[in-house]
């Protein structure tokens, strides 16, 4: 097996002559709750589309469980992984069942799970409430349950905790802490909010300017 999940080299996108991101090297290990952490517009959800595929690297590459990104086995490596990266694709007169529902049908999946995974983002009791009258945080989780359909090991969350008030970030810091700790689904996290990502993260990428500054452990940020 691989030793890291996902590893950048010297990975960079330009748009136009710009370039929001340049030579980033990421390497994150199973089982790791990564926070990628930087200040607004500072290159972290250009990462987050490049590794998921929305955008192609100008430079650089990666690689997902050691597999090349224009390796032909890439769809195999991606099917191994969720992500929420910008905007969650949540239809407001529908409610989290039926949400899911639609979800299910496009992964082309049968919805064995679907109790179950509402059950596990905490959204058993919904019932016909539509998803225009849900919290931010419930929003937020229904929008991680999408990601989970494909029973993936590894999660790319871009601001999962952006918005939400108190309470809503404590529900989705108890669900990411729950898939890390009892699903052992390994997680990249990226938010502008140092102290709310210290109370998950295992190791940490601080990136500016779209160039990443440093790599630590949590255990080194402690100190």
């Amino acid at each position: 097996m691989a030793e890291y999940i996902l590893e950048t080299r010297n990975l960079g996108i330009s748009f136009g002559g710009l370039k929001a991101a340049q030579d980033v090297n990421i390497r994150i290990k199973k089982n790791q709750i990564y926070g990628l952490i930087g200040p607004n517009g500072a290159g972290k959800t250009t990462l987050m589309r490049i590794i998921s595929a929305l955008n192609s690297p100008t430079s650089g590459g990666y690689s997902l469980y050691g597999i090349d990104y224009k390796d032909n086995n890439i769809m195999e490596a991606r099917k191994k992984f969720g992500a929420v990266v910008e905007t969650p694709s949540i239809y407001l007169d529908l409610t989290a069942k039926e949400n899911l529902l639609l979800q299910y049908k496009l992964h082309g999946k049968a919805p064995d799970e679907l109790n179950d995974l509402l059950n596990l983002v905490g959204l058993p009791n919904t019932g016909k409430k539509k998803a225009r009258d849900f919290s931010l945080g419930m929003r937020q989780r229904l929008s991680i349950a999408f990601s989970l359909i494909s029973n993936p090991n590894f999660l790319i969350l871009d601001e999962p905790i952006n918005g939400l008030d108190p309470e809503g970030i404590v529900e989705v810091r108890e669900l990411l802490l729950k898939l890390h700790n009892e699903h052992e689904i390994t997680i990249l996290i990226s938010s502008h909010i140092l102290d709310e990502l210290s109370k998950l993260a295992t190791h940490y990428g601080f990136i500016d300017g779209g160039k990443l500054i440093k790599e630590m452990s949590a255990e080194d940020l402690e100190n």
